[in-house]
């Protein structure tokens, strides 16, 4: 069993005309769900055994935000691929995955994140798949389970939705 979490980055700011759209940081919003993610994921023992993320400054700061509350240090690999990559982009990076990883947190941004969580689903329950495919918003968290030995065998459809958490969720 391979378990993927696939999680938007959190709200960024747009105050700093000057900055280009890799460097924005996040926005005060962007700051408090970041962390209450990372709470609400150890809390359920969502823990990734690696963490691929987009090195656009934007996740890079929600991830910095999320581990802050997990236990464990994760191995993070930020990967500029990874910034606005589609939904392909994002499968290929991970079916490339090593197969003694079990679940792999992958932190990007819209649309990629969207299209690949809808592109990998193919079971799950319904009201949580009608949710997410209504909208990805920042840093909300879909959790993906596959049942495969290898993350080279992931195909799309071949996922079940097990979650779709919104931070507005969470106290």
């Amino acid at each position: 069993m391979k378990t993927l979490y696939l999680l938007r980055h959190a709200k960024s700011a747009w105050d700093d005309p000057t900055l280009n759209d890799f460097d924005r940081p996040l926005a005060p919003r962007g700051r408090k769900a970041a962390p209450r993610m990372g709470k609400f994921m150890r809390s359920q023992g969502l823990l990734p055994d690696l963490v691929l993320c987009s090195s656009a400054e934007r996740a890079r700061q929600t991830w910095s935000a999320v581990a802050a509350e997990l236990d464990d240090k994760i191995p993070v690999e930020h990967a500029k691929e990874l910034y606005m990559a589609d939904a392909s982009g994002l499968i290929d990076q991970l079916r490339s995955v090593e197969d003694q990883v079990d679940r792999v947190l992958m932190v990007g941004h819209n649309p990629g994140m969207e299209r690949c969580a809808r592109a990998l689903v193919g079971t799950g329950d319904k009201d949580t798949a009608d949710k997410m495919a209504a909208k990805f918003p920042t840093a909300a968290l879909a959790v993906i389970e596959f049942d495969v030995k290898r993350w080279r065998d992931v195909r799309g459809g071949s996922g079940r939705l097990t979650r779709f958490v919104l931070p507005r969720e969470l106290s």
